[in-house]
């Protein structure tokens, strides 16, 4: 998978903001809030093109993981979570940001060699923090965070799609009922 230019410029911006600060979680997740809230405003058509930039931003941001010395999973949540928030605060689909930035978890995960199943549970750990914060229903982005993850995962191969669903099924943190209902008739 080649990374997008809306991606490419998002871990750069990333690279130059939490370089040289104490509280690098903080940073990131501020600069990927401003990332998904400058997008989608520059974008008219929030309900197509500017939904597809959240996927870039969480993809960008999960790529800079190695050189800001932070775990992929520990940037897919916050990422996540700030992408969903900030397209909340637009007034956009929280449900379609939540399989957005899930994806872009994912997507950003697969390129850095990541452990893509832990991020994938990161990711949807991330939606269901934002879901918190906005007053949406946790169990409702659970399962939207969740099918985006794994329809990315398989587009990358059956095998990451299966690692992605043992992970999703098996992990504590998550709404078992959601993720097993967001999965079902997704089996492959």
């Amino acid at each position: 998978m080649v990374i997008s230019k809306i991606a490419e410029e998002t871990r750069n911006t990333i690279l130059s903001v939490v370089k040289g600060t104490d509280d690098v979680m903080t940073a990131l997740r501020g600069a990927v809030k401003n990332q998904v809230v400058g997008m989608v405003k520059d974008v008219s058509e929030l309900a197509t093109t500017g939904m597809e930039a959240v996927t870039d931003v969480v993809t960008g941001a999960v790529t800079s993981s190695g050189e800001i010395g932070v775990s992929v999973t520990a940037i897919a949540k916050t990422a996540v979570s700030s992408a969903v928030s900030g397209v909340s605060e637009l007034g956009g689909s929280v449900m379609e940001a939540a399989a957005k930035a899930a994806s872009g978890a994912v997507k950003g995960a697969s390129q850095v060699s990541g452990d893509i199943g832990a991020a994938a549970v990161s990711a949807v750990e991330g939606a269901i923090e934002a879901a918190g914060q906005v007053g949406i229903s946790a169990t409702d982005v659970a399962k939207e965070a969740a099918l985006g993850a794994v329809q990315t995962a398989d587009s990358i191969s059956s095998e990451v799609g299966k690692a992605v669903r043992d992970a999703l099924v098996s992990a504590a943190s998550l709404p078992g009922d959601a993720i097993h209902a967001a999965l079902k008739g997704k089996e492959k």
